[in-house]
């Protein structure tokens, strides 16, 4: 284990600090504070807090972007953080690393498919296969429209939910197909 430093290396802050080892590499540890310490080692849930991981993604110190790129994997619901995993690089070996000690969730328990049976993800974009009437909302959203970044009805395999005319609508999985 290293020595304590002055700040947390994820988001900087001063009070509360301890060292913690990176699991899979023996000697790696990282100087957290308290709430981030409490994610890398509990639940985590987005929250401001979070988007300190925007610089820590690109420290020079393998074991603090390591804890940063698994703790981004663990947020991955969320479009800010799906962003950043897209563009941040590690070197071959530290991506390894931190893959490696990513723990997976089970399957998903329900499984969002299209029309044509291609698995839906949250963040997905997708394209209304037939006119619908959107009730409530006093419009038809056309054939041919795409709806971006949809989100997954957590307790229902048969809808979506997206932005169609500026409107938060719930969509029938069987009227889109994937893009």
């Amino acid at each position: 284990m290293s020595e304590l430093a002055s700040n947390c290396g994820l988001c900087g802050g001063e009070t509360d600090l301890s060292v913690v080892a990176v699991a899979l590499n023996d000697g790696q540890s990282v100087t957290l504070c308290a709430t981030c310490r409490a994610g890398v080692e509990g639940e985590i849930t987005d929250a401001p807090h979070w988007r300190c991981l925007s610089d820590a993604i690109w420290s020079t110190d393998a074991a603090t972007q390591v804890t940063a790129y698994r703790l981004l994997s663990r947020l991955k619901s969320e479009a800010w953080a799906r962003d950043l995993l897209d563009i941040a690089y590690l070197e071959p070996e530290n991506l390894e690393w931190a893959e490696a000690g990513l723990v997976e969730d089970d399957e998903p328990s329900l499984i969002h498919r299209d029309t044509n049976g291609v698995q839906l993800a949250a963040g997905d974009t997708v394209t209304l296969i037939k006119d619908l009437n959107v009730k409530g909302a006093g419009f038809t959203a056309k054939r041919g429209t795409a709806v971006r970044n949809i989100s997954l009805v957590q307790d229902n395999e048969g809808h979506i939910e997206g932005r169609v005319n500026g409107q938060q609508i719930v969509i029938l999985t069987e009227f889109v197909k994937k893009s």
